[in-house]
């Protein structure tokens, strides 16, 4: 798919993966709506690219119906969506003050996983409306944004672990469910990437999980995702499926 003159969405695009992909999209040629509950950041993303800035709580049916309906209105039907919305939250189980709150559970299951479902739903049901691009039938594609945590969550993961399995669990199911409209759908699963959310943590901590890199050596770039998700867009056979983009890491127990 050809993504110059179409229109994309991309959550989570205040900074980091998410700003980094709303860069390349721009650069292609798409016209990007950056969605973010940062306002200052969404803005200086948004006007750097030439993009249209839209506020969105993704965990709200309501704010993001207002949310699409707004991109929807100023650049078309999206053909491209990339979920990069996300937050972390590091504590175990039964900790020493007792149970883990359920609220710090739903909380991160509500932004990462309920999140992208939401924005799915609503750009996917935008796109049944909308012509096919192509004489295969494809109308466009939404990327999800995991994590190896996944896979092999570390202790003190256990709601960023679940909400991340859940999305890659929700993969193969939601392009057989969107496959009849030419929707394509996959998901990328980071390792250890250098985003704010990960450089924010002690230095001790940056510089063990960096060590876990079999090669190379060191953290992800966003830019690194931002080009795997340009490949994805423009590769008609990727469907139904997650990559890896984790330089052969395995995440330890701790």
């Amino acid at each position: 798919m050809n993504v110059n003159g179409h229109a994309a969405i991309v959550t989570g695009g205040a900074s980091g993966m998410g700003a980094e992909t709303a860069r390349a999209l721009a650069a292609a040629g798409a016209k990007v709506a950056v969605m973010d509950v940062n306002k200052d950041a969404l803005k200086g993303v948004a006007k750097e690219i030439g993009g249209l800035a839209v506020e969105c709580d993704v965990t709200s049916a309501g704010s993001a119906e207002a949310a699409v309906a707004k991109a929807k209105a100023a650049h078309g039907a999206a053909r491209v969506l990339v979920n990069c919305a996300g937050i972390a939250t590091a504590k175990r189980i039964v900790g020493r003050d007792g149970p883990m709150p359920l609220e710090d559970f739903t909380k991160v299951v509500n932004v990462n996983l309920v999140g992208t479902f939401n924005l799915m739903r609503l750009v996917a049901a935008d796109l049944y409306a909308e012509e096919a691009l192509d004489d295969i039938g494809e109308r466009g594609i939404v990327i999800n944004t995991t994590s190896v945590a996944a896979y092999e969550g570390q202790i003190g993961q256990a709601a960023y672990s679940a909400s991340k399995g859940g999305i890659v669990s929700l993969t193969i199911q939601a392009a057989r469910d969107l496959s009849g409209k030419g929707i394509r759908v996959m998901t990328i699963a980071p390792g250890f990437i250098a985003t704010p959310m990960l450089l924010g943590m002690p230095r001790e901590v940056q510089d063990s999980l960096a060590q876990q890199t079999p090669f190379p050596k060191r953290f992800g770039r966003a830019g690194e995702y931002s080009a795997l998700v340009m490949h994805i867009v423009g590769n008609q056979m990727l469907n139904g499926d997650v990559i890896r983009l984790d330089g052969a890491a395995r995440m330890q127990a701790k």
